[in-house]
């Protein structure tokens, strides 16, 4: 699996709040708009989630994405 299906994947499976606040943190640390973040993520040269993702928001996201077998 790529990175862009393994993030896309991992969005997905989170509910709406999980994925807002990570999509946030995203286009807060590069200074675009969520929707901008999740293009970026789930584009066929993304770079894995935890890349993009910063602060304590990176460490619950890699917890999540181990329980959800896609780390």
């Amino acid at each position: 699996m790529t990175n862009a299906q393994t993030n896309k994947a991992f969005l997905n499976a989170t509910d709406a709040k999980t994925r807002a606040m990570i999509l946030a943190n995203i286009a807060n640390n590069y200074g675009i708009t969520s929707a901008d973040a999740f293009e970026e993520v789930t584009d066929d040269e993304a770079e894995h989630l935890l890349d993009y993702v910063t602060g304590a928001e990176r460490a619950a996201t890699s917890v999540l994405m181990q329980l959800h077998g896609l780390a």
